[in-house]
């Protein structure tokens, strides 16, 4: 492996098929596409101003890097990489991938980053601003994630989240296989329309939750005070701890509490219309 340091480049493709190279302390200036079908790259310290810059590049570890806004849509198709402690000002990021891992990293514009990423690991990430992060992508673990994007983890598979903290709308929208522990998530419609949600040890926020799915289960959570029209046309088994303003017509299942403010089963619930709900006794 050679180095290449402490330079500026500039214009379009100026790093183009570079394979087994440390990138350490470079600038990359304006233009596009700086760093592309490269391989086996590392690349510390360094700063990217143009667009595009690191397209087509398998095995890359990128390390203390900044990304400013006008690099936008800097990561695509690019496999294998690895990213720790890096500030990341622009859109777009992290397309068409497949086995990515990021740690200690922020994301000031989480506009429609990580879609279509397959084997996706986050460590202690944030998320800011922006819609759509996660969509359509798979095979998700996620420990100590801080977001405020809206609608994330939409038509998103096999996800795992743990001690996070989700302020958001609409999330988990259409995605399957999900697991959620230990974390808070405030936003309206929480996983409509989902499969396979389980939820533990979670604190939940937000108006009409967890309606139109199809195997709920929440182990050990709790819901804030304003939370009404619950379980809306869901199958659903729920352990909830403490209080539950309202639960609206579930189709299926078993919800227990320790309190229940009220239960509205109208004309219009679905059958078989069986679901048990209970307060602890």
């Amino acid at each position: 492996m050679y180095t290449i340091s402490n330079k500026s480049f500039g214009g379009e493709r100026p790093l183009f098929e570079v394979h087994d190279a440390r990138l350490e302390n470079i600038v990359i200036t304006d233009g596009e596409s700086a760093v592309k079908h490269c391989s086996n790259l590392e690349v510390v310290g360094c700063k990217f101003y143009g667009k595009y810059p690191l397209w087509h590049v398998d095995n890359l570890d990128v390390r203390d890097c900044y990304f400013a806004p006008e690099s936008r849509s800097a990561i695509w198709y690019t496999n294998g990489l690895k990213m720790s402690n890096c500030v990341i000002d622009g859109p777009k990021f992290f397309r068409e991938m497949h086995d990515v891992v990021l740690e200690k990293v922020v994301v000031n514009d989480a506009d429609e980053v990580f879609w279509k990423v397959d084997g996706l690991r986050l460590k202690d990430v944030e998320l800011h601003g922006g819609t759509y992060p996660f969509m359509y992508s798979q095979n998700i673990e996620v420990d100590g994630l801080v977001s405020d994007a809206k609608y994330v983890f939409q038509y998103c598979k096999n996800v795992l989240v743990r001690n996070s903290r989700i302020t958001t709308k609409d999330s988990f929208w259409e995605s399957e296989n999900v697991t959620v522990i230990d974390s808070e998530i405030d936003g309206e419609y929480l996983a409509w329309h989902s499969k396979n949600v389980r939820l533990v040890n979670c604190r939940l926020a937000g108006e009409q939750l967890l309606c139109y799915g199809d195997n709920l289960v929440l182990e050990g959570c709790s819901f804030d005070a304003a939370c009404d029209r619950v379980f809306e046309y869901s199958t659903v088994r729920a352990d909830i701890r403490g209080h539950i303003e309202n639960i609206k017509n579930p189709t299926s299942g078993h919800i227990v509490a320790d309190s229940i403010g009220s239960i509205t089963l109208d004309d219009n619930i679905r059958k078989p219309a069986d679901c048990i709900i209970e307060t602890r006794q």
